[in-house]
């Protein structure tokens, strides 16, 4: 249901140059990104099709869905804003933590307009699960090799949220201002993919 995940690799003449132990470190980080990645398909992957797969989220559900990934977002670029190295991640990092914020603070007070309590559920709680994961392994990284992986995250990221935007969360709204605040969102989520793109095709050259 989800966009294939392409993870970028060296090429063959790159690895001839490294020695074991460079290897072995690049094999290893690329390992626990993939790792991060796959559970952040499997968060989403909840909402399109499994934990929801009879009647879809509620509107506490869905509302809770959209606050905890948005916050993934602002961690991850808080770090970005900090850690990167390139120009074009901590201005991308910097962002993000403006735009997702502003989408939690009128998620916040539509709820509380609406006088509904958010409510955790498996899609939630998966997320805020990867999102901590994730934001470890960069801790772990420096330089164009954080870059690289936090780029990589974010265009992965932002692909799945559109499908789940998509595909569950507008379809499955019953409430029509907190439809109409995800359809008001998703075009930013738009242009955050094609801006991560972007980047990582600078990156990649």
């Amino acid at each position: 249901m989800f966009m294939p995940m392409v993870v970028m690799r060296r090429r063959p003449d790159d690895f001839s140059q490294m020695s074991t132990n460079e290897f072995s470190l690049h094999d290893h980080l690329e390992a626990d990104m993939r790792s991060s990645l796959i559970v952040f398909a499997s968060a989403l992957a909840l909402t399109a099709g499994g934990a929801f797969a009879q009647a879809g989220p509620t509107d506490p559900q869905i509302a809770h869905i959209v606050v905890t990934a948005n916050q993934v977002d602002i961690d991850a670029g808080k770090l970005a804003e900090s850690k990167g190295s390139n120009a074009d991640v901590k201005a991308f990092g910097k962002q993000m933590v403006t735009d997702h914020t502003g989408v939690n603070k009128e998620a916040t007070a539509l709820v509380t307009k609406l006088k509904v309590k958010p409510e955790d559920n498996p899609t939630s709680e998966s997320l805020k699960k990867g999102g901590e994961d994730n934001v470890k392994k960069l801790k772990g990284l420096n330089g164009a090799a954080f870059d690289k992986a936090y780029v990589e995250h974010e265009v992965a990221y932002h692909q799945q949220v559109l499908d789940a935007v998509d595909k569950v969360l507008i379809p499955n709204a019953k409430n029509a201002e907190l439809k109409s605040l995800i359809e008001k969102v998703r075009p930013a989520f738009v242009a955050h993919l094609d801006h991560a793109k972007m980047i990582q095709g600078k990156l990649g050259k």
